[in-house]
């Protein structure tokens, strides 16, 4: 079987390298997937996926503890930990099961190994049975990234953790650092803390969620602290005193000093880096800054036939992104003329409990860029479906220019928000103006009305606030 020959070969099979995949076959390439661990990369089997299905675990038994709100009667609500995991594994397992089926049903050859690039238009892949060498006209990188570990706060698995052994705790904790409050921080700080941790969130940033809108992180900041949570702005944890089988002390430093506290456990989530080592990159040429690797607005990495899409490629590090991107690549090496993907219309969800979306400029970033800006509100108190949802906590922000009625920017906190933001990512991609949106009929009752209104609202046209 060596030497065999493909139009197009993927390095990775994650939501960019198997969608990748399936387009280039769809416009009649011959087309093979190289893998070294889970068809679905990360995003099926170690990352969104599995998490979702956790904090929709999560999610229910905070709603079994306030049934007496609705009119219902649930006694001695309680949860079982391996239970709860064995759920989101089999989601996990289903999803990924199902690429390989997707594999098939396209006629995409899916080698299982490690990848090199030897040279030019070869892939060499390692597998159990030996060395494949694979002739391509045109590879594309989907090798993804890993969670960054910085020095003295590696995980051991044991008593400090990454979001991989968070997905299959072997104990429930009982007081929890979470270090870093992106998505992935906050998440597992939401579904611990409602299973009832003790939640500890530090961050070196001032605020929690540092890429939202200021507004929408103070607004999450509180809700978080009402549940429980503590959270520490501006605080850098200099150091981890690790005691087998006891805890973990952590030096905690913020501009008045350092001060130390005890965990059981920690889990770090301070950022990702790029799955760029021993691929052969650099003998190629191709540039790579900071474990990603440097591209144009079309994924081309500078060397002819070689393309990098998805995490590995840079920000946003978002699955649909990287899938996005793999449809754009197969369109372009198929001989199409695919727009560019543009990072300021894709959207940021965080599954975090209250749910956090935004797509766009934040109101800051839009100043900075020189935009006049009218911004409009709208609070889930004024909106009936949330108050029958028993949902009446949360905030819809709009950004526009005050001078064309662009819409710059969306950022929502609040149930099911996740579900709402593509509504303004569909306004965003149209290039709608602030009248196209006042002038659409949103149905009711739903909560999607908010969108509306908080549209009105930057206009000074608010019905129900």
């Amino acid at each position: 079987m060596a030497g065999q020959s493909f139009d197009v070969v993927v390095i990775g099979a994650g939501p960019g390298g198997y969608v990748a995949a399936i387009r280039a076959a769809q416009l009649g390439q011959k087309v093979a997937i190289v893998e070294r661990e889970n068809l679905g990369g990360i995003c099926l089997n170690w990352g969104c996926i599995p998490t979702k299905a956790l904090l929709r675990s999560a999610e229910v038994f905070h709603l079994m503890h306030r049934a007496k709100e609705f009119g219902l009667s649930v006694q001695g609500a309680s949860y079982d930990l391996d239970a709860v995991v064995a759920r989101s594994r089999g989601v996990a397992k289903q999803l990924s099961g199902g690429i390989g089926h997707l594999m098939k049903k396209n006629k995409i050859t899916v080698f299982m190994g490690t990848a090199t690039l030897p040279k030019p238009g070869v892939v060499s892949v390692k597998t159990d049975n030996g060395v494949e060498e694979l002739a391509a006209k045109a590879t594309i990188l989907a090798t993804g990234a890993r969670a960054r570990e910085l020095p003295g706060l590696e995980a051991d698995g044991d008593l400090v953790w990454t979001y991989r052994h968070a997905l299959q705790p072997k104990r429930m904790p009982k007081k929890l650092l979470v270090i870093g409050s992106g998505a992935i921080g906050i998440e597992f700080a939401s579904f611990f803390n409602t299973l009832g941790a003790d939640v500890t969130v530090c961050e070196v940033m001032d605020r929690v969620l540092p890429v939202e809108d200021a507004e929408i992180s103070a607004f999450a900041k509180k809700a978080f602290v009402k549940q429980g949570m503590k959270i520490l702005e501006k605080t850098t944890v200099k150091k981890l005193d690790r005691k087998p089988g006891v805890g973990v002390t952590a030096h905690l430093e913020d501009a008045k000093g350092t001060v130390t506290a005890e965990f059981d456990t920690v889990i770090s989530a301070v950022g990702i880096v790029g799955n760029v080592e021993n691929l052969g990159l650099e003998a190629l040429g191709v540039k790579i800054d900071r474990t990603h690797v440097v591209t144009d607005e079309y994924c081309r990495t500078g060397v002819p036939g070689l393309y990098a899409i998805g995490d590995i490629a840079g920000a946003p590090w978002l699955a649909h992104k990287a899938s996005h991107e793999g449809v754009m690549v197969a369109e372009l090496i198929a001989g199409g003329h695919p727009h560019p993907i543009k990072p300021g219309s894709i959207a940021g969800c965080t599954y975090c409990h209250p749910q956090v979306a935004s797509v766009g400029m934040t109101e800051a970033k839009a100043k900075e860029a020189g935009f006049e800006v009218r911004v409009g509100r709208f609070p889930f108190i004024g909106n009936g479906k949330a108050i029958a949802m028993g949902e009446a906590e949360g905030l819809v922000k709009t950004v526009f220019d005050a001078k064309t009625g662009e819409l710059l920017g969306a950022h929502m906190v609040g149930a099911e928000v996740t579900e709402m933001i593509q509504g303004y990512v569909i306004g965003r991609s149209l290039e709608t103006t602030e009248e196209d949106l006042m002038n659409t009929v949103f149905p009711h009752p739903t909560m999607s009305e908010m969108m509306h209104e908080a549209v009105l609202d930057a206009y000074g046209r608010t019905l129900h606030s």
